[in-house]
């Protein structure tokens, strides 16, 4: 008499599902934090972008620089400080004061400029804190 097969896969067919599937993993883990890594950069660019928009607008309307970035929010110019995409955190932005005054009024000197607080160096090469 015949004995009747099991149905189910074989160790062989299991292992080549398997190698197959680390093969796609190889290949797909690779682009995809390649492609997170762009788009954080994006978010980036366009963060500071905001920031020193934010930046040169207060400075026009008031004839000063902001002391900080804490005072472009209370004034309304922005709703809040973005999250810088790099370090996670919306408190690592690091701001450039210039001893140019603005105005004659002027006496303190204030921010002119942002960059990111990060110590990374971005996909062309260039620190993030130089952006």
């Amino acid at each position: 008499m015949m004995q009747k097969r099991e149905a189910g896969f074989t160790l062989v067919e299991l292992m080549i599902v398997m190698a197959i599937i680390g093969i796609l993993l190889l290949i797909a883990v690779p682009r995809y934090k390649t492609t997170v890594l762009l788009a954080r950069e994006a978010v980036l660019r366009e963060d500071l972008h905001v920031l020193r928009s934010a930046i040169d607008s207060y400075t026009m309307d008031k004839q000063r620089a902001p002391q900080s970035l804490d005072e472009l929010v209370q004034e309304g110019y922005l709703k809040k400080i973005p999250e810088d995409p790099i370090t996670h955190s919306d408190t690592t932005w690091v701001t450039d004061t210039s001893d140019a005054m603005h105005s004659l009024d002027q006496t303190d000197p204030g921010v002119d400029d942002v960059h990111s607080g990060s110590t990374e160096n971005g996909s062309d090469g260039q620190p993030y804190s130089t952006w």
